[in-house]
């Protein structure tokens, strides 16, 4: 939508001119939350807000879906007056059919039905204090709403949802000088937000996944649970652990989903992201000690399991610790004290990073060294998983930066609002599934493991 300047044969009133600003400039929405507030103050962006919706038929559920705003009433108001709030209700596909264009050479138009935009002809005068509609404003795709909501007797305005889109509520104040209202984005299957709907089937098949990979590793680790080794011990602990963690975030969302952001739902995010923190921590410690050789190439890492461990509790520590301070401090409050939780995680992450790679090849050198191949491939193919891992991340980075580039774009949210939580979130889960299947499948219990790990191949010349 393009900014106005300009006003109504130039002689626009300086609020009608402010509202143009508000519209056309600040109207680049944010996914938001299911329940929302709306006022006028120095914020812009609070007059408006934006959510993803989809259908019923689009996702299913109980209910037909439904936008509700309700202005509040208010305590304040003289006798002899009834300030008036300016409300528009479009999908964003849409939102070139709110306005009127001045004239045919120039991009501005007119959005509120005042006296100016009357006499111009632009509106009447039973559609005063409305938001302006254009001439062909019956070919939108979805339902526009526009109303004078006089606030003496606010009525609540329902919009109902008939195809799956991202919809706006924009407001303006005509004559009231402040108003306050709330906007409700009910969807037909919860209380979830529809950006992060989607995360509900992902984590449930997820869980199955993860479920059905240590059923299969239980399966082996019982035929061959007199020769096992210790780091197939660990891997069982991350895989069970994995199952727990990965569960439990596919609970947080359904409860979300049926009760909405609840304290029973806040105490099961605290739950999920110190889970969370434990999987980093657990897998970067397996990681480094298979790195390391154990079990494999060495029978015990003597001292240096300790360091490794202490390594990995620092590491989630630092982490819960970030949780909560992300958790209870906004990006708005976060000053430089925010470095004394981001930097303690950083260190430790980066001397996991560190001393896994140089393990790795360390351990590649010496199994070279004493000409022991098939132990060298098994890590060979382990540093080309860590190798494609990396590249996958990067080239996904890449296309994230690029993708993310357009964010300023208007049309940026509105038309990836409902695939940003893949983005975000869902692909890193199916790297680190893709690692820990690749790293179960080479260090599966098998026939005679010990006899494998203890033994050197001879070389017969």
């Amino acid at each position: 939508m393009h900014c106005c300047a300009a006003g109504i044969a130039g002689s626009r009133s300086s609020w009608q001119r402010g509202q143009d600003r508000m519209f056309c400039c600040s109207i680049a929405p944010t996914i938001a939350a299911r329940i929302l507030t709306l006022n006028q103050d120095q914020k812009e962006v609070n007059r408006q807000q934006c959510s993803g919706m989809f259908s019923r038929k689009g996702w299913g559920g109980a209910v037909d879906p439904f936008i509700l705003t309700k202005f509040v009433k208010p305590e304040d108001i003289p006798e002899d007056q009834d300030p008036v709030v300016s409300l528009v209700m479009f999908e964003w596909s849409d939102r070139d059919y709110v306005g009127k264009l001045m004239d045919d050479t120039t991009s501005d138009r007119a959005y509120i039905c005042d006296a100016t935009a009357i006499e111009a002809k632009f509106c009447n005068t039973t559609e005063e204090g409305e938001f302006i509609l254009s001439q062909d404003s019956g070919k939108s795709k979805s339902l526009i709403i526009t109303q004078a909501v006089h606030l003496k007797n606010p009525p609540a305005i329902n919009y109902p949802i008939k195809r799956t889109g991202y919809y706006c509520v924009g407001t303006y104040g005509y004559t009231a000088e402040n108003y306050n209202g709330i906007v409700e984005f009910r969807n037909s299957y919860g209380e979830l937000p529809a950006a992060q709907i989607a995360k509900l089937p992902f984590y449930g098949a997820l869980t199955l996944v993860y479920a059905l990979a240590s059923a299969g590793w239980a399966f082996l680790y019982f035929q061959n649970r007199h020769d096992i080794l210790p780091v197939q011990n660990y891997i069982t602990a991350i895989l069970v652990f994995l199952v727990i963690e990965i569960f439990m975030t596919w609970l947080f969302y359904d409860f979300q989903n049926r009760h909405g952001l609840s304290t029973g739902a806040k105490a099961l995010l605290i739950v999920v992201s110190v889970l969370s923190a434990g999987r980093n921590s657990f897998s970067f410690f397996l990681l480094l000690i298979v790195c390391m050789g154990y079990g494999v190439v060495k029978p015990s890492l003597g001292r240096t399991m300790i360091w490794v461990r202490w390594l990995a509790i620092s590491h989630f520590i630092f982490g819960v610790v970030y949780v909560i301070a992300s958790l209870s401090v906004t990006p708005e409050n976060a000053g430089p004290l925010v470095l004394l939780v981001v930097l303690p995680l950083a260190a430790t992450l980066t001397a996991f990073y560190i001393w896994t790679l140089n393990s790795l090849n360390a351990t590649m050198k010496d199994l070279m060294e004493r000409k022991q191949t098939i132990k060298a491939m098994m890590y060979r193919k382990l540093w080309w998983c860590i190798l494609g891992s990396i590249v996958v991340i990067f080239v996904f980075f890449f296309v994230n930066s690029w993708t993310f580039a357009g964010v300023s774009d208007e049309d940026f949210v509105p038309t990836h609002w409902s695939s940003r939580w893949f983005i975000l979130d869902g692909w890193l889960n199916l790297v680190y599934l893709a690692d820990v299947a690749f790293i179960a499948w080479l260090w599966r219990p098998t026939a005679n493991n010990r006899r494998f790990a203890m033994s050197d191949e001879v070389c017969v010349i």
